[in-house]
């Protein structure tokens, strides 16, 4: 059983011939494509449904999860992602507001995906051991996003609230409309409200009313 067809993409040459190896036990339903995931289209190699397990490089997960959670057409090609990051940002993606974690990367991710982390790893797990803790985090899309509201839009918003996280919004946001003030208050968020108080529902309201 498992699945039908497995893509494999491995950066490292090194770990070339065990893949082959595994490959070769299971005639036609592994292809293993050596580069980097960052210049992958998955669209050229799979189709939909597709399901995504990594254990992601940490200094380029959080750049990955994102362009997984950007596609203009929602749902996208893929129906869950499996990913391996550092504990720290796996805790970032399934924070909730007034939490110290909480930011740009929990609204993304909760905005169009169910999320949870269901996997804690030492350090001794690994070999060599990194100098960090590592958790899984498994995301489901959903069929549509829980709010309407345009990605780029969102992205840029979250992005100035969290900038300067400890800010006030009329004061974080200010070169992002001309009436900041106006805007925020236009769909119920007080002017004087920090980022981190301000969940999912208001971030996505306020993108619509910024995009107009």
């Amino acid at each position: 059983e498992g699945a039908r067809r497995v893509v494999a993409v491995e950066k490292d040459p090194r770990c070339l011939p065990a893949l082959a190896e595994i490959g070769a036990a299971y005639p036609g339903r592994l292809t293993v494509l050596e580069g980097d995931a960052l210049n992958l289209d998955l669209s050229a190699h799979l189709t939909a449904p597709v399901k995504i397990v990594a254990n992601l490089p940490y200094n380029v997960g959080t750049e990955l999860l994102i362009r997984w959670l950007s596609p203009k057409v929602w749902p996208p090609m893929w129906s869950t992602l499996t990913l391996m990051f550092q504990k720290e940002v796996a805790e970032r993606i399934v924070a909730k507001p007034r939490g110290d974690h909480y930011g740009r990367l929990a609204l993304l991710a909760q905005w169009r995906c169910n999320a949870a982390v269901v996997m804690t790893l030492p350090p001794e797990a690994f070999t060599p051991a990194p100098k960090v803790h590592s958790a899984v985090v498994h995301l489901t899309a959903l069929p549509e996003p829980r709010f309407p509201c345009d990605f780029m839009v969102l992205q840029r918003v979250t992005a100035m609230a969290f900038n300067q996280r400890r800010k006030m919004l009329r004061s974080s946001l200010k070169g992002l409309c001309p009436d900041v003030e106006a805007v925020l208050e236009s769909v119920a968020i007080p002017p004087t409200a920090r980022a981190e108080e301000i969940g999912l529902e208001q971030f996505c309201a306020l993108a619509r009313a910024v995009a107009g």
